[in-house]
């Protein structure tokens, strides 16, 4: 009997799979718990359509990271903080700031979990720090911190 997976089965298929299984697996343990569906045409052709949306969204994903990661290529970030002793920062600059500052600065609403910085932000000055918009889509902006 032919099958789609719809949850990971361990030794007979992964999600989203169409295989063929013994009858008596299919209706006696697939079906009846739920594990998986019988391959009918109208159960493929859902199967293709919501591959297709899938594939399609990773492509919108994609497409935007590019277009963020060509509008901020080579970039200088401005950020703002208090002095605290001896030119040192009154605490410290975060990603979450680098990214208020990106938002405001050039319109691009930006993760904090996807921006890292070599080292931490506590004097002011000009660093540097590495936004990855998606597999293999990353870009390099300057942070400068300025004194309030």
């Amino acid at each position: 009997m032919k099958v789609i997976f719809v949850q990971d089965v361990k030794g007979s298929g992964k999600k989203g799979e169409v295989k063929n299984v013994a009858d008596g697996y299919a209706r006696n343990m697939l079906l009846k718990k739920g594990l998986a569906i019988e391959a009918t045409a109208k159960n493929l052709s859902e199967l293709s359509g919501r591959q297709s949306s899938a594939a399609h969204k990773i492509d919108v994903e994609k497409q935007h990271a590019q277009e963020i990661a060509d509008k901020l290529k080579g970039k200088t970030v401005h950020a703002v903080a208090k002095a605290g002793n001896g030119g040192r920062l009154f605490g410290a600059v975060t990603a979450a700031q680098i990214a208020e500052c990106i938002a405001a600065q050039y319109d691009c609403k930006i993760d904090k979990k996807k921006i890292s910085l070599k080292t931490d932000i506590k004097n002011f000055g000009t660093y540097e720090a590495e936004i990855r918009l998606y597999a293999g889509i990353s870009v390099k902006v300057t942070v400068e911190v300025e004194e309030d």
